[in-house]
Parts: C-alpha cells; structure tokens; sequence
C-alpha cells in the first residue's frame, strides 16, 4: 500500500509517543550497548538486548530511517504481543506503553511486505 504524506507523518507521531513512553517509564538507557549486541540476528535482539534497549538503540533508529527516505521496511513490526510479555513486570504501568507499541503496529502495517504497494 502506498502511504501519503499524513499516514507517513501519522507514524513518526507514533515512533515519537513510543520514545516518550519509554522515557517517562524510565525504560530510556544513557550509554549505548556494544555494537556486538546491536547486530544480533535474534528476533528483537533478545540474545544481546532487553526489549526496550532494541527499541530504543535498534526499533526507533531504523524506523526513523524508513520515514525519512519514504521507505518499507523488510517486515512487519508485530511489538505489542512482544511488549505485553516484556513489560508484564510494570503492571498497570505498562498501559500507555503498550497502547504506543499497537499504535506502532497499526500505522506501520500498510509497509508491511504482506501489504502489495499500490502506484498511485
């Protein structure tokens, strides 16, 4: 699917409430894992990372990539069933949370390679 410029400025809105919710749960690092643990091929890096540090270090960054040049990225993002298991921990705290990852989820979809660009 082909996305117009609201839908692509619609998920960079959702990419910036998932970093502030991130934040504001104090799930935000200040020093960068070693590149080592950034370039794990497990799904979420869950090898090398806990689920907020690939969020933060390698989710956001490629994702804001994919915004800036137009661009799809080669899967599906699928975070909510992830971050459901991942912040089981924070209780009702994890909420907004969760409600960012799905907002996440759902504008980023139509990028999806299950989802045919269309030529406008």
């Amino acid at each position: 699917m082909f996305l117009n410029e609201a839908q692509w400025q619609a998920l960079a809105g959702a990419l910036r409430v998932l970093e502030a919710e991130l934040l504001a749960l104090g799930l935000w690092g200040e020093v960068r894992p070693h590149d080592s643990c950034l370039n794990s091929a497990a799904p979420f890096a869950l090898d090398t990372l806990s689920f907020e540090e690939w969020l933060q270090w390698v989710f956001l960054p490629r994702m804001a990539a994919y915004v800036a040049s137009r661009s799809r990225p080669s899967a599906a993002c699928n975070l909510q069933p992830m971050g459901e298991e991942a912040f089981a921990c924070l209780g009702r705290r994890k909420l907004g949370l969760l409600m960012a990852l799905g907002e996440v989820d759902r504008m980023a979809a139509p990028l999806s390679p299950a989802h045919p660009i269309q030529v406008p």
